[in-house]
């Protein structure tokens, strides 16, 4: 057995002195443990992701500790709370500034459907405008929910390449495109 047929096997241990795994392995490991959330906070959601930052539930052993107020500095959007329709444009403005790849929590009711508001003002899920990764049930949602949906995103982080992201996204938004082209009557 040469090192030809353990760089096969990645993952597999060489010995007590290293490890062998592929170099996308290794990028969507650290990006995993280094997600850089966006909180977009609106309602009771934002304060439920407050009390998951702080010491009691310490989000910082995933590596989500750091919330970042700018998009370009950000790599996940948590939209927590109800969205209307003003907001819209805006928070499709905010995931499209985000750095690559780029990742969307919904979180609590109200974001991933409307939740209690249903009128004519208040989106009926944001995955009518954005593609949406993962969704935490909820009003609001226990921080215990809050770091389940991070380790499920960690979880996608590792096993997803980046062209497979960038195929998921593409198909993502047609498929919103299609669902929000108006409808023309002759």
């Amino acid at each position: 057995m040469g090192l030809t047929d353990i760089l096969r096997k990645p993952g597999e241990t060489l010995g007590d002195m290293a490890q062998v795994a592929n170099l996308d392995a290794m990028v969507n490991w650290g990006q995993s443990y280094s997600l850089w959330p966006y909180p977009f906070a609106t309602a009771c959601c934002g304060i439920e992701f407050m009390g998951t930052a702080c010491s009691d539930n310490d989000i910082a052993r995933f590596g989500a500790e750091r919330p970042s107020f700018s998009p370009r500095q950000a790599d996940m959007i948590l939209v927590l709370g109800t969205i209307t329709y003003k907001m819209a444009p805006v928070l499709r403005e905010i995931y499209d500034q985000l750095s690559e790849p780029k990742y969307v929590v919904s979180v609590g009711a109200c974001a991933s459907s409307g939740g209690m508001f249903d009128t004519y003002g208040v989106v009926q899920g944001i995955d009518r405008f954005l593609p949406v990764d993962i969704y935490i049930p909820g009003c609001p949602p226990r921080p215990e929910a809050i770091m389940d949906a991070l380790i499920r995103l960690q979880e996608k982080v590792k096993t997803q390449g980046l062209e497979a992201r960038r195929t998921e996204i593409k198909r993502k938004i047609e498929e919103i495109n299609e669902r929000n082209r108006p409808l023309i009557v002759r």
